[in-house]
């Protein structure tokens, strides 16, 4: 489980296709503190750490199939910067919302606003799976927990300030990027019983 606090960016410096599977090398200056067979988020999609270079400052993870299908890691190319965070202490602080690391659609970028500091940017999805954003609602883009602020029928938009644009790849992001998303558990279980009881009632 995470928290959608990213801990640093990773460069991706390796890709190899191994079957159906790809192994993806990524450097990064807290690969020092990592070890093996350890639970990560990249881009908010939950990986397990395989091999590791200390010396080199890299690490391994795989992706299978059905995960290149559901996010964007199959666009990844190298030099690609990816947000990282550590599953979290169950002892420590939960600063941002639940996030189990499973993506459910992704999205795509479709306008970025600048207002003297801060940024705004419009993402939309595909309703056709059912999931749903609200206003001041929690939603995690890219691994990134952060709050709705418009909501729409397939689409919405989040604001960012100066340190998440800076220390985040919100920086890179542009008209027709596409990322990843996971909705707020709490609102997917809501969504759920919902349509269990309206399919009850009939």
């Amino acid at each position: 489980m995470f928290t959608g606090i990213v801990e640093s960016t990773g460069k991706v410096v390796n890709i190899e296709r191994e079957g159906s599977n790809i192994n993806i090398s990524i450097q990064t200056p807290i690969t020092k503190e990592l070890k093996i067979d350890q639970s990560m988020s990249h881009d908010g999609v939950c990986l397990t750490v395989v091999k590791i270079d200390y010396e080199k400052e890299t690490y391994v993870v795989t992706a299978i199939q059905e995960t290149l299908d559901k996010t964007n890691l199959g666009n990844w190319q190298l030099g690609y910067e990816v947000n990282l965070e550590r599953s979290m202490h169950m002892d420590g602080r939960f600063d941002g919302h639940i996030v189990q690391g499973h993506v459910d659609q992704t999205a795509e970028c479709y306008k970025v606003e600048e207002f003297d500091g801060s940024w705004k940017f419009w993402f939309k999805y595909d309703v056709s799976r059912a999931n749903i954003t609200v206003e001041k609602g929690s939603i995690s883009v890219n691994g990134v927990s952060l709050t709705v602020v418009d909501s729409g029928e397939g689409f919405f938009s989040v604001a960012i300030i100066p340190y998440t644009y800076e220390h985040t790849n919100f920086h890179n992001f542009k008209s027709g990027s596409v990322i990843n998303i996971e909705f707020d558990i709490f609102g997917k279980y809501v969504a759920r019983l919902l349509k269990l009881y309206m399919e009850q009632s009939k």
